[in-house]
């Protein structure tokens, strides 16, 4: 049917139905937009932190225990992490963002040694606890101290999640589920650009 020949009601559904469409066509790019802007805002203030006093525990790079330390948090701007993080580290451990599996440089290293936060250096994990979750992402059963991470709920992309991040800085690690091996039943399913991998020496 060409345009001449619509009678003014059907021209008039015709054209609301297109504004209607091209109503719907724009809110969803906005919503787009929003939800892939959403870290950046939303890490603007997690990202600089909270002033304050934080009990961790120390660890050599042999993964001696060195026991516990009262320390400040580490607060910086955004554009501060940004200028010291390498690669793709700000993205994951400042905004919240996550590794493509299988592309991560420890997810599958089997070495001894301890993983420690890319932002802050405070240890997080030990390769004694790590196990292979076929997932692609670094994983382990528990922390190397529980005092040095902290968990928080992660209500995005319609899912509710434990967020894992460092104690001292805030840093976005990565995620714990409930589905990992014995003793703990836990899987901390890491991002590889959250943390540098400091290997045993032999």
């Amino acid at each position: 049917m060409f345009d001449s020949e619509l009678t003014d009601g059907q021209a008039k559904k015709t054209t609301r139905r297109m504004f209607l469409g091209s109503g719907v066509a724009v809110a969803a790019g906005v919503a787009f937009l929003s939800w892939r802007k959403a870290p950046e805002v939303e890490a603007s203030g997690a990202g600089r932190g909270t002033p304050g006093m934080v009990t961790i525990v120390n660890f050599s790079d042999d993964g001696k225990n060195l026991g516990p330390a009262t320390v400040p948090k580490i607060v910086k701007t955004n554009a501060e992490w940004k200028a010291q993080l390498p690669g793709n580290s700000y993205d994951i451990a400042r905004l919240a963002d996550t590794e493509m599996a299988f592309t991560g440089a420890t997810w599958n290293e089997h070495s001894p040694g301890i993983f420690r936060c890319i932002c802050c250096d405070t240890a997080l994990f030990d390769s004694k606890t790590k196990f292979e979750s076929g997932t692609g992402w670094p994983s382990f059963w528990a922390p190397i101290a529980k005092e040095n991470v902290a968990e928080a709920t992660d209500s995005s992309f319609g899912m509710v999640r434990t967020e894992v991040k460092c104690k001292r800085c805030d840093g976005h690690l990565g995620h714990v589920f409930d589905d990992g091996p014995a003793p703990t039943g836990l899987r901390y399913c890491m991002n590889s650009a959250s943390m540098r991998f400091v290997k045993a020496a032999a």
